[in-house]
C-alpha cells in the first residue's frame, strides 16, 4: 500500500466519521448514557470502603436503582456498606454558607447499602457500539509493530472497567475481547502511545486526547476491513467530541494512522517453525 493510497484511505475514512458525528448521539448511546445517569459519582472514603469489601467492583448501586434498571440483587447476596450523609434544616437562613444541599445542612453519617453488578441478575445494561468483524492477520501484525516501538503490551482484568490503558512504554489490554475489540482497543492505545506522551499532552485536554485516538481507530479499523458500525463515533460521543475537533485535529489524525497502516502493509507474517 503506498502513501497515496494510504492518504485516500485515511481521508475518506474521516469523511465518513465526520458525516457521523455530524448526525449527533445513535439511539445505543442515549440509552447508554440515560442508564449510566443513574450511577452515583461517590466520594473518595466511599470508592475506598466498596473495594475494601470487594475488590473487583465496577458498577455499584442501591436495590433500588437496580430495579429501575430492571435487574434484581441475587437472594444471598451481601451489601457493600457506604456512607451516607444525614442533612438536618437550616431554616430560611440566607446566608450562603448555611445553603448546603439546599436549605439542608451534613449532620452526621448513616450506613448505607450498595450491591456491584455482579450481586445483580436481569436484562443486560445498555452498551454502546461495538466493532465487528475478524481482523486476521493484522491483529498479530499490529502486536509485533508495538513491540518493535519498544512498548509492552500486557493484559490484565485490573483494568476493568476499561477496554485499555497506555502509559509511557506499556499498554495493558482487557483480556478476552473478540479479536476485533482487541485490535480497536490496540491501535486506539497506540495512538494515545504516539500523540500524547510527549510535548502535546500540555496542550490537548481528554475530550481531544480521546478524539484523536478513536479517530485512528476508526481509520485503522475502516482500513483493513472491520465494521465500526457506531463503536467509534459513541466512543467520541461520550468525551463530548465532535466534527469540529475532529477536523480541528485532522493532521494528528492522518499521521498516526498513516503510519500504523504503513507498518500494517509492511510487517510480514511470522513464519511458522
Amino acid at each position: 500500500m503506498n502513501s497515496e493510497n494510504i492518504k485516500k484511505i485515511t481521508n475518506e475514512a474521516v469523511e465518513r466519521l465526520v458525516a457521523e458525528l455530524n448526525e449527533g448521539h445513535s439511539e445505543a448511546l442515549q440509552l447508554y448514557l440515560r442508564a449510566m445517569g443513574k450511577f452515583r459519582t461517590y466520594s473518595l472514603l466511599n470508592v475506598l470502603l466498596i473495594l475494601k469489601q470487594c475488590p473487583t467492583a465496577g458498577r455499584v448501586a442501591g436495590y433500588k436503582t437496580w430495579q429501575s434498571l430492571r435487574r434484581q440483587v441475587k437472594q444471598g447476596e451481601k451489601g457493600i456498606m457506604i456512607l451516607a450523609p444525614l442533612f438536618r434544616k437550616v431554616g430560611d437562613s440566607k446566608n450562603e454558607s448555611d445553603q448546603t444541599e439546599g436549605n439542608r445542612r451534613i449532620a452526621g453519617f448513616r450506613a448505607a447499602y450498595v450491591w456491584d453488578e455482579t450481586q445483580t441478575s436481569g436484562p443486560d445494561l445498555p452498551q454502546i457500539g461495538s466493532i465487528g468483524g475478524d481482523p486476521s492477520v493484522y491483529l498479530e501484525k499490529l502486536q509485533h509493530f508495538v513491540q518493535e516501538n519498544g512498548i509492552t503490551l500486557t493484559f490484565s482484568d485490573a483494568i476493568t472497567p476499561a477496554k485499555g490503558m497506555a502509559e509511557r512504554g506499556k499498554i495493558t489490554l482487557l483480556p478476552d475481547q473478540s479479536p476485533a475489540e482487541t485490535f480497536a482497543t490496540l491501535v486506539h492505545e497506540l495512538a494515545h502511545s504516539d500523540l500524547h506522551f510527549g510535548g502535546r499532552r500540555a496542550q490537548t485536554d481528554k475530550r481531544t486526547r480521546e478524539t484523536e485516538a478513536e479517530a485512528v481507530a476508526y481509520v485503522v479499523c475502516s482500513a483493513v476491513g472491520l465494521e465500526p458500525n457506531t463503536a467509534c463515533r459513541d466512543y467520541i460521543g461520550l468525551y463530548g467530541g465532535d466534527a469540529k475537533l475532529l477536523l480541528d485535529s485532522l493532521e494528528y489524525v492522518q499521521r498516526t494512522a498513516s503510519r500504523i497502516l504503513s507498518a500494517l502493509d509492511a510487517v510480514p507474517q511470522q513464519r511458522a517453525a
